[in-house]
């Protein structure tokens, strides 16, 4: 089921803009399935059959994140790939990557 979420666009974060709270976090993590927050990021590990499937994800995953402007970090293997956001600007977790993570999981659905 795809999340609202993932029908929201990013928004440039303005300079000063904090990090959301761990109560905030709390309430905005269940509307992204199986992602992890944990260090100020969320965390989201997706698996494949093969390696030409792991590196079509990864293409779709750069494609969306360039729309957005909110880019990952990845950490792509054989036949899995680890997705990981955070807004370096505010030093935390921002809606912005909760929305990409929706966006991303609706890519593997």
């Amino acid at each position: 089921m795809k999340s609202a979420l993932a029908e929201r666009h990013c928004k440039a974060c303005e300079p000063g803009t904090a990090a959301m709270t761990e109560a905030q976090i709390g309430l905005i993590l269940p509307q992204v399935p199986g992602w992890e927050a944990r260090g100020g990021q969320i965390t989201k590990t997706f698996k494949f059959q093969n390696y030409h499937q792991t590196m079509a994800f990864v293409n779709a995953v750069a494609w969306v994140a360039h729309r957005e402007d909110h880019h990952p970090d990845m950490e792509v293997g054989y036949n899995r790939c680890v997705v990981r956001f955070s807004t370096h600007s505010a030093a935390g977790l921002t809606e912005n990557d909760f929305i990409s993570a929706a966006k991303v999981d609706a890519l593997f659905d």
